[in-house]
């Protein structure tokens, strides 16, 4: 508040200054005929001084006496005449003052209300970081966020034949609380229907079950559906599984960009800026993260004090998506069936006439599985596996793959 105040005045002192310049610019237009009659009475004074030096004759001096009279004679005449007079401001004068304040004072104050932070302090840098680490650290946990989302969040219209599957999957789970597999499934059936919270209650059972053998996606997958049941905002809950997973695997998309959210949330967009732009560079451009970033980084950049430009988007491979195959269960079994069945058949042919990168064999397995092709499945995935030999991170994205199919644990 101190600081806009001081520099509004600041701005309306320089605009004073201004107007008072123009307007005494216009007052002190004096008569010229007075100025020039002292002019000519004092040359009449040099003349009879230098006449008695001897620098010049009688008549000279009579010859420039004559002169400056009868200039003397004109000037006096013309201050008779009032031909030469002060010029008070006129009204274009006062309305280019008024102008000129008005836009120097007005302008100043449209462009910090427009760049500024109006009615807040001016905060040191340190103060800044301070508080970011204060709301980090203060801020409410899984349970809290939940409850303070709408009640009676509306879930897809499912068919009879799916619902009857969900239930008998939930009451088989409960049974057999150590079946790894069957938690798995539950976890993901959840979370395409949007039962968050089932969803990760069951990924938890996931964790337990696995104990030091959980990969960074089984802690990914259990930070995502935290999220997701949170309405997006990262908790405590979610921070730590993020956590977990880049203790695990760093180069973890989904954990790194949830970190940036998280960091977004806790008042460090700088930090999330640099996160999201590393993030974005690396891709690929197929990667499920990608997009959400997009659509948000030249925001976070803005927020970072950052002048960022955002890159042209590279061109993403067609396929069925995790989003596409959970679509399909509000439709009818043949309908589910037949548009799975395409969507994965044309990328089926792309991938064998043209190649790919690893996210759309990762998905094309994903999806195989899904339609129950399990020795197809197989044999794709041994073919992506020989095709990324090598390459470590592209073979953890088609083994993510290969979970979704339930292929391998």
């Amino acid at each position: 508040m101190t600081f806009w105040i001081i520099a509004g005045l600041m701005a309306a002192l320089v605009a004073l200054l201004l107007v008072l310049t123009v307007l005494r610019a216009r007052a002190s237009v004096g008569p010229a005929a007075a100025f020039d009659l002292q002019v000519y009475r004092d040359q009449l004074k040099e003349v009879d001084r230098d006449l008695a030096r001897g620098v010049i004759g009688q008549s000279d001096a009579e010859r420039i006496r004559t002169e400056v009279s009868r200039r003397i004679l004109a000037a006096d005449a013309q201050m008779q005449d009032g031909q030469t007079s002060t010029e008070a401001p006129g009204a274009a004068t006062y309305a280019m003052a008024v102008v000129i304040f008005a836009a120097l004072v007005g302008g100043t104050l449209y462009l910090y209300r427009d760049l500024g932070a109006l009615g807040y302090g001016d905060l040191a840098l340190d103060t800044r970081i301070e508080m970011a680490r204060i709301a980090r650290e203060t801020r409410p946990d899984q349970a809290t966020a939940e409850a303070s989302l709408p009640a009676g969040n509306p879930q897809p219209e499912l068919s009879a034949d799916y619902t009857r599957l969900i239930e008998q999957l939930r009451t088989t789970v409960a049974q057999r609380p150590d079946d790894l597999q069957g938690h798995m499934l539950l976890a993901r059936n959840e979370a395409a229907i949007g039962n968050y919270v089932a969803a990760y209650t069951a990924q938890r059972e996931v964790l337990r079950i696995k104990g030091d053998e959980a990969s960074a996606s089984d802690y990914t997958d259990l930070g995502d559906m935290l999220i997701l049941a949170a309405g997006g905002y990262v908790s405590p809950e979610a921070e730590a599984a993020l956590a977990r997973a880049l203790q695990l695997d760093p180069n973890n998309g989904p954990a790194r960009y949830y970190q940036g959210l998280m960091l977004a949330q806790t008042g460090r967009p700088d930090q999330a800026f640099r996160i999201w732009d590393n993030l974005l560079r690396a891709g690929p451009a197929n990667a499920p993260w990608i997009e959400p970033i997009r659509l948000q980084i030249e925001q976070m950049a803005d927020l970072a004090g950052v002048n960022y430009a955002l890159p042209v988007a590279a061109a993403v491979a067609s396929g069925p998506s995790a989003a596409d195959v959970a679509a399909a269960s509000e439709m009818s079994v043949e309908d589910r069936q037949e548009m799975i069945r395409g969507m994965v058949n044309g990328l089926s042919d792309r991938l064998a006439t043209e190649g790919g990168p690893p996210f759309d064999w990762a998905r094309l397995i994903a999806a195989l599985g899904v339609l129950g092709e399990e020795e197809r499945a197989i044999a794709v995935y041994t073919e992506a596996l020989s095709i990324f030999d090598g390459d470590p991170e592209a073979i953890e994205l088609i083994r993510n793959g290969a979970r979704q199919a339930q292929l391998i644990p």
